[in-house]
């Protein structure tokens, strides 16, 4: 489902839009005035806004006029403000009000130096929207406490402040006890908080001494409050989150790195600003991939696809690397093939971003051994929820298998010749691309996926250990049942997509050698059972290296 308006995609029997704020199916969204102090200001009249004290809305900054501005309630289509002569002009959304201006969910209002914002009131089991604090701007809400003093956190200072320079985001309830998403808008840094972690988190102004802070811990929380409040410090100060405290990485020593580590490692290109792109293709006609309609047309170009190259394999249409005849030319299509692939994969990323109404923050591209990637920066989806998540990390896959469907069934339909063989290597880099983006193993899009469906963050770490541990033969009776079955499921699509590429190679050796001498189709076999059999050799290689020393 898709909003009228700004064609974002929107949950099924939702009554507004959360982007641009625009009312569905005839109900409009109650929206509330927020002043600078969290108080909040319903729309259910006709509000005055000046230094005025028979304003509804009285603010105190000089550049507002006594009579400043003036909102007339929901009339049907949302409520609309308009400037009642002021001297320093009102602002909507960073244009000036010169008449009647509609207000929206997310609208910034400017009065003078003034600001003020427009939100929905969001029941507890929603999702919030993103607050976001600026580098050197300040966010400070009320609080009251009673003294108290726990040691263990007066290292982050007597008034800890949460510095500037961050974005928090509350999930919806589906979430789970960790909802909360703070990111460091400086280094991209994430952390998940509680809902009461979150309660605590919004003490920490600057305005509040220790003692403040955890009397009001132990007044929430009880005798675990303070604990809880040191353990906070503790986890925002590690990532640098709290004014005046280095964090955790600063000044480490880099870890030595192999020499397979630093031949796997990318070189890498890095392009900002490109969210704007994204959303202008978006709007001009990318949107209608998101359809209902579309989206049912993909998933059957896919399945037929995948049908079709079966068959090309089958009957030996094609021969991977070769194009007329030539192995060297067949292997610089199948490059420019997974340029292209990875190209048009990144860009399924960027407008699945813009279809939720998040922005991609940077782009770029990297090299791996001679394999050239295209990435976009999709870190914003961590403010989604995980249904969202889920389907910005399905995009990728999914232009996958569409590219790889079109190279296919062109294939099939085409004669003998150059083209056919283009078409060919252009399907074959897709599907390799799809196996390799669904890995689980890999920090790639079937990893992301799955993390989010099992809702267990750091599986892959986790389950490394833990699989490292059991083949170096020091396994816990406590090993996690959902970590092993992950290790296993993820070992074994490792083994099974290396073993589809070095069935697929040995298939068209004997055509490959007609073409090229037999060392190099050795060679070119060879780098490609390497590349594939990569992952599997670093998860098992080292803890059974490890078992067979003694190492423990």
């Amino acid at each position: 489902m898709l909003c009228p308006s700004c064609r974002r995609r929107l949950e099924r029997g939702t009554s507004w839009c959360g982007s641009c704020g625009t009312p569905l199916a005839g109900a409009a969204a109650p929206l509330e005035l927020v002043l600078g102090d969290a108080t909040r200001v319903p729309v259910v009249a006709v509000l005055t806004i000046g230094r005025a004290p028979g304003s509804s809305v009285v603010l105190g900054d000089p550049t507002v006029s006594r009579v400043h501005a003036r909102i007339s309630p929901d009339n049907g289509e949302g409520p609309v403000i308009e400037d009642a002569g002021s001297s320093h002009g009102t602002w909507v959304d960073g244009v000036r009000v010169t008449g009647p201006a509609r207000l929206h969910d997310g609208a910034k209002i400017r009065l003078g130096d003034a600001e003020l914002l427009v939100e929905r009131r969001r029941e507890a089991t929603e999702a919030g929207r993103t607050i976001v604090v600026r580098a050197g701007a300040s966010l400070v809400v009320p609080a009251a406490g009673a003294p108290g003093l726990d040691a263990t956190a007066t290292r982050f200072g007597m008034r800890p402040r949460v510095r500037s320079g961050y974005a928090l985001k509350r999930l919806e309830a589906a979430e789970g006890n960790r909802r909360w998403v703070l990111k460091d808008l400086g280094t991209g840094t994430f952390l998940r908080l509680s809902d009461n972690d979150a309660q605590l988190f919004e003490q920490l102004d600057g305005q509040h001494s220790l003692a403040d802070l955890i009397g009001e811990a132990e007044r929430r929380f009880g005798p675990t409050g303070p604990a809880r409040l040191a353990r906070l410090l503790a986890d925002l100060g590690e990532r640098g989150f709290i004014a005046g405290v280095e964090s955790g990485t600063h000044g480490m020593v880099d870890a030595p790195v192999g020499r397979l580590q630093r031949l796997m490692r990318p070189r890498e290109k890095v392009f900002s600003g490109v969210g704007r792109a994204f959303d202008a293709i978006y709007r001009r006609g990318g949107w209608v991939l998101f359809t209902r309609a579309a989206l049912i047309a993909l998933a059957v170009l896919a399945a037929a696809g995948v049908g079709a190259f079966v068959y090309l394999v089958a009957g030996r249409y094609g021969t991977p690397f070769v194009v007329a005849s030539k192995i060297g030319l067949g292997g610089l299509v199948f490059l420019f093939g997974r340029f292209l692939v990875v190209a048009v994969h990144e860009v399924a990323h960027g407008l699945a971003m813009s279809a939720y109404g998040r922005r991609v923050e940077k782009a770029g591209f990297k090299l791996m051994l001679v394999f050239p990637y295209a990435y976009v920066d999709t870190s914003e989806a961590w403010f989604e929820p995980r249904r969202r998540r889920i389907a910005i990390s399905a995009a990728g896959p999914v232009s996958d298998f569409t590219l790889g469907a079109v190279f296919s069934l062109a294939c099939l339909a085409l004669d003998p010749g150059a083209v056919r063989d283009v078409c060919f290597q252009l399907a074959f880099a897709a599907y390799v691309g799809a196996c390799f983006n669904l890995n689980p193993f890999l920090d790639r899009d079937g990893y992301h996926m799955l993390v989010d469906v099992l809702r267990e963050p750091g599986l892959r770490r986790r389950a490394r250990e833990q699989f490292s541990r059991r083949l170096s033969g020091h396994g816990a009776g406590d090993d996690s049942p959902v970590l092993a079955r992950y290790s296993l499921f993820g070992l074994l699509w490792s083994v099974v997509a290396a073993l589809f590429v070095i069935g697929l190679t040995l298939r068209y050796r004997a055509v490959l050698e007609s073409v090229a001498p037999s060392w190099i189709v050795w060679t070119v076999m060879a780098t490609v059972w390497l590349a594939v059999f990569v992952p599997v050799l670093i998860v098992i290689g080292r803890p059974l290296v490890a078992r067979l020393r003694g190492e423990g």
